[in-house]
């Protein structure tokens, strides 16, 4: 494991791998147990699309790790300008020992990987989200005990977390819905791909695609970027929203997880959202853990 750039470059013992380690740095953490594991490493973080999470998890998770991290926006680099990726790949690579970048073109990440010498971790891009879906599969584990014999149905657009959602939970054995419009479905080979190595299913009926669910997943009708489709999104999006009525179709003890921000009374309702805040705010905080996770994995020792 050289990079994170998508979840489908791991297999399913180096996720476990990851979920392990997670795991035992959360209990570091939560008993004052100190892990320097990547003391004198410093992280540059490259934003060209802002966040709450995802900043403060890995600045705080480098800082916890014993070492530093750099915040770089468009108007810190000279990428903001016109230069080249893969000249930034190669000029940062001589300066730091690992960059995390939250973008939008997935080929920009693929490009720093390919041009540069040190690790390059997605922080998101407008087709995959796999340190989310990390974290996602670490809160699973700990509420459900595994992953066989599970259902998980993504309600709402077929964008980069339904993407990263379909492979994480395949490869770990997971049956995946996904219940979106018919005009926002996921990434066509992916799901050929989801077909052809577990029990798959894409449709435009909620209802069938929440029955019996294990976990039932949503995220924002419009996603940072689509700002101005907000109001026909609200349209077409109509009725895909996780309120009381589908969660009675899922089973009793089904879960509920966001990758947020939430827009309550639209894809969940506010009923629903705090009924699940234990979960919801785990899974937030286990960005935390699963990404310093990645970056031991990725940086200690190298």
């Amino acid at each position: 494991m050289k990079h994170l750039l998508k979840l489908q470059d791991l297999t399913k013992e180096q996720i476990l791998e990851i979920l392990n380690l997670a795991d035992q740095l959360k209990f570091e953490k939560k008993n004052n147990i100190p892990h320097p594991y990547l003391a004198g490493k410093t992280l540059g973080m490259i934003f060209q699309k802002s966040s709450t999470r995802t900043r403060v998890s890995f600045e705080v998770g480098m800082y916890q790790l014993g070492g530093s991290a750099l915040f770089l926006s468009n108007r810190d680099l000279q990428i903001g300008r016109g230069e080249p990726v893969e000249d930034t790949a190669r000029v940062l690579s001589r300066y730091l020992d690992g960059i995390m970048i939250r973008t939008f073109e997935q080929a920009e990440v693929e490009a720093l990987a390919q041009y540069g010498s040190i690790p390059i971790i997605n922080g998101l891009t407008d087709y995959c989200h796999p340190c989310q879906v990390l974290a996602d599969l670490m809160t699973i584990r700990e509420y459900k005990g595994g992953f066989d014999g599970l259902k998980m149905t993504f309600i709402g657009d077929g964008n980069n977390m339904a993407n990263s959602l379909i492979v994480g939970g395949i490869t770990m054995g997971m049956e995946v819905c996904i219940a979106c419009p018919e005009n926002h479905k996921p990434d066509a080979a992916l799901m050929e791909w989801a077909k052809e190595n577990g029990k798959f299913t894409c449709t435009s009926d909620i209802k069938a695609a929440a029955k019996d669910a294990d976990v039932l997943y949503t995220d924002v009708w419009a996603s940072m970027g689509q700002e101005g489709e907000a109001d026909l999104r609200k349209k077409e999006f109509a009725g895909f929203c996780i309120d009381a009525e589908l969660m009675s179709l899922a089973k009793p003890d089904a879960m509920v997880l966001h990758c947020l921000p939430a827009h309550r009374g639209e894809e969940i309702t506010a009923e629903v959202f705090e009924a699940h805040a234990d979960e919801l705010f785990e899974e937030a905080e286990n960005r935390l853990h699963a990404q310093k996770a990645v970056l031991v994995k990725l940086m200690a020792d190298k």
